[in-house]
């Protein structure tokens, strides 16, 4: 009987053996390849915490115990670990979802998926328990990707000042957060992987002068009171205790005997430790391993034995930006790239490849990278900042106080914007066209097709003055939708052979198809529409309002939140004009929204084809009879 299958909560651990865990690792591995590899997910980060995710549920006792996980997408070992084995539906609706989840497990405490936030999360429940005089422990996993986060030394700087607040670090340092981490930091820990540490140094200069007779011992003390400067010359971690933070390591992250032991010095510390783990990406897996680019950070659906995916979805909407930025820079010298941590992911690989000198991986640092930007196009050059749609919501303010009040002209490339789905709350891009309503002077484009990111793209970055945005969605990127003219700015998709048509349909972006699909329907119900899509959304072109007034009622269709998002920019428009006609806006309900594929997230909140049709067919019903019942008010009754 496999020893996985007898795992139901973390202390069925406590019964097993060395020997059985290190089966029970390897057991691990083979299904997290069988499973992941059926339905798709993060592979190679899960492969490369078996041990360590073994360790810390002997040492440490959850629930009771908070372990923390940054990012939550290493957390599937601790799913099987903590009852949930069932992967079949691993992302999907009903599923398990792909990082800790409240309502799978009391095991799970984090649910954001966003890099660098674990310490601060450490550090209110650690200073909680102090509070409420619990001997609770809390232990945080971080990886050395996400050290590169500021707000992770901000949390440092805080942890640190406790030295009686028992919390534990446990830094995942694998080199790598997407592809291999680099700056300051990676330098540091690459120094640390590469010397013998001082507990290794201590532990075999101990065995030698405990053999020598008299001297032995007091020189092993002298030794040992000497702490400081000797961890500083054997091994420089001198920056994590300059920070007051007890440091333990470099441990093998993948000897579960060296981490125990670890984990339990550092439990019996009673105050702020980091432990220090190195670990493999993709470990066990030789598809993963040979995968330089990121080590299988995040996969389809593939085959097990070769790791090839099964099946192409053909281009997408990435990949489209990532030709398009190549040409760009073979054409402008002055066309530079940023990314934070993300290269591959947001399409800028073949980018770095052509011009190296041009890219700046800026780490998981949002805010710095907009910040940085605003200073490379003071310097005369042009960014483009690539980063999930999601992740930008980290660098509002700079993006408000920093680029758009020095009218620095830098582009902000958005990928994953809109319903992301399968990834679950906190990547769904959701959120953009909001909060980006309110920067004065920002100019934002929704491309529905692959031409237009191509054609949009070169619009924003010949902006100088101000910054630019462009976002489109995640996946495979349909044919192109033809324009049958321009009016303004904007491109007119359909329209009805009437003077006066019922519907004005403003489509966003990547759902023009579906809005083309909703005047279809409409049109069999008699319903006449004209269909446009503006391009930039903001500002609001300035013949939107002429536009708009031909026709009885204005609908818009965004893959974005409803609350001040396009819709509620274009009403506001067309109120600043005196163009008094009845507008609905369909959008995104203001609520998280569970993980399951992007069609089926679409349908549960109806934005969908036929949902939108049904409404708006009620919308003119209502109107039609309104008009009726002020027609007949309006007559005089008849006198004798």
């Amino acid at each position: 009987m496999p020893l996985l299958t007898r795992i139901t909560g973390p202390r069925d651990l406590d019964r097993l053996s060395l020997e059985e865990l290190n089966q029970l690792a390897e057991e691990i591995r083979t299904f997290l390849v069988e499973a992941v590899s059926k339905t798709g997910g993060h592979l190679g980060p899960n492969l490369g915490v078996v041990e360590l995710t073994i360790a810390l549920h002997r040492v440490f006792e959850s629930p009771r115990d908070k372990v923390l996980w940054d990012t939550g997408h290493q957390s599937y070992v601790h799913k099987l670990l903590t009852g949930r084995q069932d992967f079949s539906k691993l992302k999907m609706k009903g599923g398990l979802s792909g990082y800790p989840s409240q309502a799978e497990s009391e095991h799970d405490v984090i649910e954001n998926s966003h890099a660098s936030t674990v310490l601060g999360w450490a550090d209110g429940i650690a200073k909680a328990n102090q509070l409420m005089k619990r001997d609770d422990h809390v232990v945080a996993v971080i990886g050395d990707g996400a050290l590169t986060g500021g707000m992770a030394w901000e949390a440092l700087n805080n942890i640190a000042d406790a030295k009686d607040r028992p919390l534990v670090i446990v830094v995942n340092d694998n080199e790598r957060s997407y592809a291999p981490t680099i700056g300051g930091l990676a330098n540091h820990l690459a120094t640390l992987r590469t010397t013998d540490g001082y507990e290794r140094f201590l532990a075999r200069t101990k065995e030698v002068l405990e053999r020598t007779p008299v001297v032995g011992r007091p020189l092993y003390d002298t030794l040992h009171g000497a702490k400081k400067g000797l961890k500083d010359f054997i091994a420089p971690q001198g920056m994590f205790e300059d920070l007051g933070l007890k440091y333990v390591g470099p441990i093998d992250g993948h000897d579960i005997e060296a981490l125990e032991s670890a984990l339990a010095r550092a439990k019996r510390f009673g105050g702020p430790v980091i432990v220090h783990c190195l670990t493999e990406k993709g470990r066990g897996y030789q598809p993963a391993l040979q995968d330089e680019a990121d080590r299988f950070h995040a996969v389809g659906k593939i085959h097990p034995d070769t790791g090839l995916p099964i099946a192409s979805s053909g281009a997408d909407w990435t990949s489209v930006f990532g030709e398009e930025m190549v040409r760009l820079g073979e054409e402008r010298e002055d066309i530079v790239a940023i990314t934070a941590a993300m290269l591959q992911p947001v399409g800028l690989d073949k980018f770095a490849k052509r011009f190296p000198e041009r890219v700046y991986d800026v780490g998981i640092a949002e805010q710095h990278g907009a910040v940085s930007a605003a200073g490379l196009a003071t310097g005369g050059v042009h960014p483009v900042f690539a980063v999930y749609a999601t992740f930008l919501n980290r660098a509002f303010d700079q993006v408000l106080m920093d680029v758009a009040l020095h009218k620095c002209g830098v582009t902000f490339v958005l990928d994953r914007a809109g319903i992301t789905g399968t990834d679950g709350a906190s990547h769904n891009g959701m959120w953009d066209m909001s909060i980006l309503q309110v920067v004065p002077g920002l100019r934002l484009a929704a491309p529905r097709d692959a031409d237009q990111v191509r054609a949009q793209l070169r619009e924003a970055v010949a902006v100088e003055d101000a910054p630019t945005v462009v976002r489109f969605s995640k996946g495979a990127v349909g044919p192109a939708v033809p324009a049958v003219r321009r009016v303004g700015g904007m491109d007119v998709l359909r329209e009805p052979g009437t003077d006066r048509p019922d519907v004005l349909l403003v489509s966003v972006g990547a759902l023009a198809p579906m809005c083309l699909e909703v005047a279809g329907l409409l049109d069999k119900q008699g319903i006449s529409t004209t269909v446009v899509d503006p391009r930039w959304v903001k500002p609001v072109d300035e013949a939107m309002a002429p536009l708009a007034e031909r026709h009885r009622v204005v609908v818009t269709v965004e893959d974005n939140s409803r609350v001040g998002g396009v819709g509620s920019a274009i009403a506001q428009a067309l109120r600043d004009a005196g163009v008094d006609v009845p507008l609905r806006d369909f959008g995104i309900p203001p609520r998280f929204l569970d993980h399951a594929s992007r069609a089926e997230v679409l349908a549960e909140i109806g934005l969908t084809a036929p949902d939108i049709a049904r409404q708006v067919t009620g919308l003119v019903a209502r109107l039609d009879g309104r008009y009726e019942r002020s027609t007949v008010d309006s007559v005089e009754p008849a006198r004798d």
